[in-house]
């Protein structure tokens, strides 16, 4: 089967197949909670001062015990079967550390988090001259808009560690999860808070905003930070809000859009990237008019029962197409014919 005809194929029954051990690194945490979950055995370099090439296992999430750190130093004498790529420099630090080219000496494929950046219709992808090294996109928008030239192309869709459904919405503000807003400003839509806060209190949930509040000139009664919360505590406060908002212009996929929908929030988006094929009509409002996002916040803060309504409809939206089983499925598939 070539991966053309995997992407098309319909769900099969799992061959039966060996466990696989895949050395990768621990970029992204939420979508590699879900990837560790698994039956193969992730290999995660861990290096002391716990920096971007080696975190090692998560210490925010809960990760099976198949999900092992291993120091640099020590993989060359591991028997790898497979590289999962997720950034360009990790096919320097694979070389290096194993003493083997992937692609080349062993079979690799590279995951596309991110949607292109700069010129972005005619941004070429970093494995676009590359034929031996597959790169799986996790939304189709991002295949549609990534150049990737003569490498071969996939999309595996993301996948959710369902947190269960926490709903109350015993709070009449709107919650909100990102990383770094004062940094990214315009891709996470920090600049339309001010406009957003106005028809509903806000409470902001991530890395980096502690400063948020101060630098917008926003008091309490419109914008609160909850600076770096344990996942499981974000979950349970998202929770405790009447709806979910992710004014998030330039994403491919926040996997914290797919978890409020399993907590059982209403959401709304921005219509941009792949928001519109993850949101369906009835588990909330996605549109490109700042305005009218104003007006449906608003409300769902002030009317209960709908937002209850809506966010059921989110969790079963959620559960049917971002189940960790159809996930894990997909990537078993792919990664057994990459490495047959």
């Amino acid at each position: 089967m070539t991966l053309g005809e995997l992407r098309t194929a319909p769900p099969a029954p799992a061959r039966t197949t060996r466990t696989l051990r895949i050395l990768m690194w621990h970029v992204h945490g939420s979508w590699t909670t879900s990837f560790v979950h698994g039956r193969h055995r992730c290999l995660l370099p861990a290096t002391p001062d716990r920096g971007p090439d080696g975190r090692g296992r998560a210490r925010t999430w809960t990760w099976p015990d198949t999900a092992v750190e291993v120091a640099p130093e020590r993989l060359a004498d591991e028997p790898v079967d497979v590289v999962v790529l997720q950034r360009p420099h990790e096919l320097d630090l694979a070389e290096r550390w194993l003493g083997r080219r992937p692609g080349r000496d062993l079979p690799a494929l590279y995951v596309e988090h991110n949607t292109p950046q700069g010129d972005v219709p005619r941004t070429r992808h970093p494995l676009a001259d590359r034929s031996d090294i597959p790169v799986v996109h996790v939304t189709h928008f991002n295949e549609l808009f990534w150049d990737c030239g003569r490498a071969p192309t996939t999309v595996v869709e993301h996948g959710v560690v369902d947190p269960g459904h926490r709903y109350t919405g015993e709070l009449a503000r709107a919650g909100v999860a990102v990383n770094e807003p004062l940094r990214r400003w315009r891709v996470t839509g920090t600049d339309l808070l001010p406009r957003l806060a106005q028809a509903a209190p806000l409470d902001v949930f991530g890395m980096g905003v502690a400063d948020l509040p101060a630098r917008l000139g926003l008091p309490p009664d419109r914008l609160r930070a909850f600076d770096d919360p344990p996942q499981a505590a974000m979950h349970d406060e998202l929770a405790r809000r009447r709806a979910y908002l992710h004014p998030i212009r330039w994403t491919s996929l926040g996997l914290s859009l797919i978890e409020a929908m399993l907590l059982g929030l209403p959401v709304l988006a921005l219509a941009t990237t792949e928001a519109r094929e993850a949101v369906p009509a009835n588990a909330g409002v996605v549109t490109t008019r700042v305005e009218a996002l104003c007006a449906a916040l608003r409300d769902l803060v002030h009317d209960p029962p709908q937002a209850r309504e809506m966010g059921q409809a989110a969790r079963a939206a959620a559960l049917r197409r971002y189940s960790l089983d159809r996930f894990l499925h997909d990537w078993d598939r792919l990664l057994q014919e990459v490495t047959r």
